[in-house]
């Protein structure tokens, strides 16, 4: 017997972002609102991490509702509809069900349904995940139009008494829309693991724990100093090889978009990668908090929206968080 030869789909040669939205809590909070039980000050949480507010959802608002809204936004900047969407990617680390993904139940909300829909778990590299996945599919000829969205509410994970992490967090959903275009809009993503640091970050314990041994719910840890380190040490050379693939130079970026973590990582990157000081930095850590997968879509959105860059702009973007993970990549802003 003559076995066929099989057809592979092919797509076409680049790709770009073609809309953004973000959203954010709609409550703001203040450092003196959190300062009490961690027995701490607003100047040691401003000297710490540059955070003068985050902003947290209420009690009513759960992070499917977050993304919907932020999904709604990019589509509508983008010129399209639900319809247009052939895939829909959600990273976060803040759903509560292990099924069905949320991005399924997204993808009804906006009008996108049959379209293919899965969740990831990259935590605050979650979004530079999704772009990277967006990219190849649609260079493969998979999918079309990719809707790629980063959504947290980090307030449901947050222990009021807790110095390590949780006064840093705050909610909120980033989503772009990745399409075909014409000239290359998305460089190559530069990403990967540590495993042996996943106690640098981490749950405190498991929901076998909360169920069984009755813990009860579990908040997030960091080990600060080891991911201060981490991140300042071994992720500028990330950047630096991001940049490297796309074949442009430091003096050529006219964006760094850092995870928005800590105002001291993203001061001591911008030194390590020698960024010249006409490069626009994404800054939105400092009244949104860190939001996770959401931070780089959201500070993007900002620096759009406020008129710091301009479409069409060359932009750095990084993520980094537990796991602990990584991604980043060169992007043509939309």
């Amino acid at each position: 017997m003559t076995r066929p030869t099989l057809t592979q789909a092919t797509g076409p040669a680049h790709t770009r972002i073609l809309g953004l939205g973000g959203v954010r809590g709609e409550n703001v909070v203040t450092n003196d609102d959190i300062a009490g039980p961690i027995d701490s000050s607003d100047e040691w949480i401003r000297q710490r991490t540059g955070i003068v507010t985050r902003r947290r959802a209420g009690a009513g608002t759960d992070v499917i509702d977050l993304a919907t809204d932020a999904a709604n936004l990019a589509l509508k900047d983008a010129g399209l509809t639900g319809a247009d969407i052939d895939v829909v990617i959600l990273s976060t680390v803040t759903y509560f069900h292990q099924t069905p993904a949320g991005a399924a139940i997204i993808a009804d909300r906006i009008g996108a349904s049959p379209a293919a829909a899965f969740d990831i778990s990259a935590a605050c590299a979650g979004y530079c995940y999704g772009i990277g996945q967006a990219d190849a599919l649609v260079r493969a000829g998979t999918a079309r139009n990719v809707l790629v969205i980063g959504a947290e509410k980090m307030s449901d994970f947050v222990d009021p008494t807790d110095r390590s992490i949780s006064f840093l967090l705050g909610d909120g959903a980033g989503a772009v829309v990745v399409g075909p275009s014409d000239t290359p809009g998305i460089g190559p993503t530069i990403w990967g693991s540590d495993g042996a640091q996943a106690h640098a970050i981490r749950q405190t314990h498991s929901w076998l724990a909360t169920r069984d041994e009755g813990l009860g719910w579990p908040t997030l840890r960091q080990e600060g100093q080891s991911v201060y380190k981490w991140a300042v040490w071994q992720m500028a050379p990330v950047a630096q090889k991001a940049m490297d693939a796309a074949g442009v130079t430091a003096d050529q970026i006219e964006a760094f978009i850092p995870h928005q973590a800590n105002m001291r990582i993203i001061d001591q990157m911008i030194k390590t990668l020698k960024l010249p000081e006409s490069v626009v930095v994404g800054r939105d850590i400092a009244d949104t908090g860190n939001t996770s997968a959401a931070s780089i879509p959201l500070a993007t959105e900002r620096l759009l929206r406020e008129g710091q860059v301009s479409s069409g702009a060359l932009a750095l973007q990084i993520g980094f968080g537990a796991g602990l993970v990584y991604a980043a990549q060169v992007v043509v802003l939309p």
